[in-house]
């Protein structure tokens, strides 16, 4: 996308040392925070997705149906659905680090409730807890990294951040699993815990302080924001929705990526688990390569999108080939993989310094949303037509988002 005439975010005020420091600080990335933050996300995946990668342990040691275990993670993505604003309206104003530290920390003692847990409905009870941190997290997070560096760097400083998140997925799970597995479900949980507590030390201790784009009479960079026009939500908004409806379509069919590539993971040794890696890692790859096109974030996200489309529409002709199955989902891990780092990048830009606060919670809404809403529709359409049914369905609803993006973007340019 061209720069949206965003006014870049003010440099960091404590990151790198000074010793370190080069001549010009704001034509770096700030390393050490990005990778702290990174690691957060990877916590708050990890977290999230627990309870998948322990079902049948936790579901027998609290007595109940596997089925109700796995509504854990559904009852997880609304609450940082419908908590996420007020949480954020509630601590704005105060130090991001903090409220970041703080998030984790409260992540941490959801993670040891969990694990003390007798009877599900407390297990309930300690996973409402984490999503709510988690959804105020995800917000603070987004927007403090936006505030860390200028706008020409904050594709790579969001592909960075979200970094964590993929290894959430590609290793935070399945390393929870390997501890449940040694030594019960019980012991994943309080692992989190140790781990969420390291990580609001490392933020208080390592996280660099940004300063306030918005504060009275000053902005990014030193200017004066003095009879600066505010930015309108309503493109904002436009390209949030579209996002959206492209999550559906997405998270639609990758719920049944299992049933979807059936045949080409037979041809590979370990089957599923091996596909599933080979999905992770190129959806990994795909988070590079944003971060190295993320200073054009609008058409990088048109295309992005416009590939997913055409992938998924691939998934119904996977069965044909190995070989042609395998290449269509590394090809869509890559370009989905893309698309997070992207549309994140594009929301805070379209937002701007006086809106961030307000990107950064509806980023987590809008993915959280997307994917319940995505896997609903998704299981009413197997249910009805059958799984071959799923992909030229999902398609359609990503490729009309690419479309809707592309014109959205042209009347922007």
């Amino acid at each position: 996308m061209e720069r949206t005439g965003i006014t870049p975010a003010q440099p960091v005020a404590a990151d790198p040392p000074p010793s370190a420091r080069p001549s010009s600080p704001a034509d770096v990335l700030p390393w050490r925070s990005l990778l702290v933050l990174g690691g957060g996300t990877l916590l708050m995946v990890t977290a999230e997705m627990l309870p998948t990668a322990v079902l049948e342990q936790m579901s027998t040691g609290l007595g109940v149906a596997e089925s109700s275990t796995g509504l854990l993670v559904s009852v997880w993505a609304a609450v940082v659905v419908v908590l996420s604003f007020p949480l954020v309206r509630l601590t704005r104003g105060r130090d991001r680090r903090a409220v970041i530290a703080g998030g984790l920390a409260v992540l941490a003692a959801s993670s040891a409730l969990t694990a003390l847990a007798p009877t599900f409905q407390l297990a309930v009870g300690a996973r409402i807890l984490g999503a709510a941190a988690v959804g105020l997290l995800w917000a603070t997070t987004n927007a403090h990294v936006a505030d860390l560096v200028p706008d020409r760097l904050l594709g790579r400083a969001v592909a960075v951040v979200l970094g964590g998140a993929t290894l959430g997925m590609v290793v935070g799970t399945p390393l929870a699993r390997l501890v449940a597995d040694a030594a019960g479900w019980r012991a994943a949980f309080w692992a989190l815990a140790v781990l969420g507590l390291l990580g609001a030390v490392a933020v208080r201790l390592v996280v660099a302080r940004a300063t306030p784009p918005d504060r009275p009479g000053a902005a990014p960079g030193g200017g004066d924001l003095a009879g600066a026009p505010r930015r309108g939500r309503g493109p904002l908004l436009v390209v949030t929705a579209l996002v959206a409806l492209v999550l559906v379509g997405h998270y639609g069919a990758y719920t049944y990526i299992t049933r979807l590539t059936e045949a080409p993971a037979e041809a590979l040794p370990g089957g599923m688990s091996t596909l599933l890696l080979v999905f992770g890692l190129a959806s990994a790859a795909g988070v590079v390569l944003a971060g190295r096109l993320g200073d054009r974030s609008g058409p990088a996200l048109v295309v992005s999108v416009a590939a997913t489309a055409l992938t998924v529409l691939g998934l119904g002709a996977v069965g044909g080939h190995p070989a042609v199955g395998i290449a269509v989902v590394v090809a869509w891990g890559v370009v989905s993989g893309g698309m997070p780092p992207f549309a994140q990048t594009l929301i805070l830009r379209l937002a701007g310094p006086e809106r961030r606060s307000f990107a950064g919670a509806l980023i987590p809404v809008l993915f959280n949303g997307g994917i319940a809403v995505g896997a609903a529709l998704a299981s009413l359409v197997v249910a009805r037509s059958g799984v071959t049914a799923l992909p030229p369905l999902a398609a359609a609803v990503v490729g009309a988002a690419a479309v809707g993006l592309a014109l959205s973007l042209r009347r922007r340019a």
